[in-house]
């Protein structure tokens, strides 16, 4: 779920930032970028401007609505139980290996003594 809502977060941002280039300033003219007059009869009779704000502001709306959603996402993983290095006490239980200190009572480790010669 959380990769689906990642994808189509970078979707709609690429198209936040495309429709946001192609819209012109507000001293432009609104068929300069499209060639003159002929722009209008695509957009409509009001030109590029009213479709291209309005569909910038749905955009921008789901991109919010998903960066919500990223972020419940986010803070929901935080609770979770870490999937890195566990505790050393829990690696000390688990383990069943022998340390120095659990050595059984019945083992000699006296060193053995070199006999002297004299010569």
């Amino acid at each position: 779920m959380q990769v689906a809502i990642l994808m189509i977060h970078v979707v709609i941002a690429v198209a936040l930032v495309v429709l946001i280039l192609l819209q012109q300033g507000k001293g432009a003219e609104a068929g300069a970028a499209f060639g003159g007059g002929a722009s209008q009869t695509v957009f409509g009779s009001r030109g590029s401007g009213n479709f291209l704000s309005r569909t910038t502001g749905i955009l921008a709306a789901g991109f919010f609505a998903t960066s919500m959603a990223l972020a419940y996402f986010a803070t929901q993983a935080g609770q979770a139980p870490e999937a890195g290095i566990p505790d050393s006490r829990l690696i000390e239980q688990q383990q069943s290996v022998p340390t120095l200190d659990d050595r059984p009572a019945d083992v000699d480790n006296t060193a053995p003594v070199l006999e002297e010669s004299s010569e």
